[in-house]
């Protein structure tokens, strides 16, 4: 057995040598003169384009899941010190920030070169977690953050919430990069005003009904990733626009029902957004866990709120096809999109629940 295995070894490094060999002999300047100027720049192409193709594989790498209480542990620097209420919540938006900047290949959707211009699938999953990141810097800013709707607003979240509405693709002038990168740093500075017992300026208030208000915004965006998901399969939708409400109105009148269906040249796009929405989104929710548990214990409603993250969880579960599948929904192949529309939704369901729970007494 050891015999066998001794000589398989000493083949595969003879083989190894041989390659070697004769990719330098291919690369010589000699052979490259020797084959002339066409020959060589094919050679050169076709080296230079496989090169491009396996960084773009490399970059396509989605980012793997954190804990956020150990990351803000590691960013307070002080393993004795307790973390305040908030903290862990600013400390994982900054993550995910830092995430879509520093992941492989950097922050990829505004890409003008190979290989990044290539790609679709993760400046996709990066939009996904970019409107969760904003979402969250909105609602820290503009509830968790303050006290009563006549409260004044942080400065620092003031300016990091429209750093992150920044457009998206812009190359230069300013780098998306850049802006984001402003944002980051302003919840910073407001993570570490709010870590600092001295300064009294900055402020989380974990209370229920400024969940629930942040809640609601989760429950939109999760409620539009399901409806799009699952009309990879095409849909004839009744029009509930108007229902519950006999005086309500609306701009223009729309048909009874309508026809809806995700053009399948869409259909990766819309996959990978909302994989991306949900990554972000599992661990804001795993902050809101860390700095409302009090709140959460009183409410009873822990449970509620880890049933929601492990169905964001199996969101996350790798992909078996190289492609995403879109079967019919009782047909032949699996549809992934149907799949990732299931999970989402019962998040949702979740999600609403929750919500009910924080606004009873």
């Amino acid at each position: 057995m050891i015999d066998t295995l001794t000589d398989w070894i000493s083949r595969a490094l003879e083989a190894s040598q041989r390659t070697w060999r004769g990719l330098r002999r291919l690369y010589h300047p000699a052979t490259l003169k020797e084959r002339g100027l066409m020959w060589s720049g094919g050679l050169l192409s076709l080296t230079l384009f496989l090169v491009l193709v396996l960084m773009g594989w490399y970059w396509s790498a989605e980012p793997e899941a954190f804990d956020v209480r150990e990351v803000a542990l590691q960013r307070l620097g002080e393993p004795q010190e307790p973390l305040v209420t908030g903290y862990t919540f600013t400390s994982t938006l900054m993550h995910i920030g830092e995430v879509l900047l520093d992941k492989r290949g950097g922050y990829l959707s505004n890409d003008v070169m190979p290989p990044g211009v290539w790609l679709d699938n993760i400046p996709n999953w990066e939009f996904g977690a970019l409107v969760m990141l904003r979402d969250g810097a909105g609602g820290l800013r503009n509830h968790l953050a303050r006290s009563q709707s006549q409260s004044v607003e942080d400065a620092d979240l003031a300016q990091a919430e429209p750093q992150f509405n920044f457009q998206n693709d812009s190359w230069i002038l300013p780098a998306t990069e850049g802006e984001y990168q402003n944002g980051v740093e302003a919840l910073g500075r407001y993570a570490a005003r709010l870590q600092d017992a001295v300064q009294q300026n900055a402020q989380f208030y974990a209370r229920a009904d400024n969940l629930a208000q942040y809640l609601q915004i989760v429950e939109k965006r999760l409620g539009s990733l399901s409806q799009r998901l699952s009309a990879s399969v095409g849909q004839v939708r009744v029009n509930t626009d108007l229902a519950g409400d006999a005086a309500a109105r609306q701009a223009t009148r729309n048909a009874n029902a309508v026809m809806v269906k995700t053009p399948w040249r869409e259909l990766d796009d819309v996959f990978y957004e909302a994989r991306g929405a949900c990554w972000a989104l599992l661990h804001i929710l795993s902050a809101v866990e860390v700095d409302f548990d009090e709140i959460l214990i009183k409410k009873n409603a822990v449970i509620s709120l880890r049933q929601i993250i492990r169905e964001l969880e199996a969101t996350q579960e790798a992909t078996l096809s190289p492609v995403i599948l879109n079967g019919s929904g009782f047909g032949l192949f699996s549809n992934y999109s149907l799949s990732m529309a299931n999970y989402i939704a019962r998040a949702n369901a979740a999600v609403i629940d929750l919500r009910d729970l924080l606004q009873r007494g």
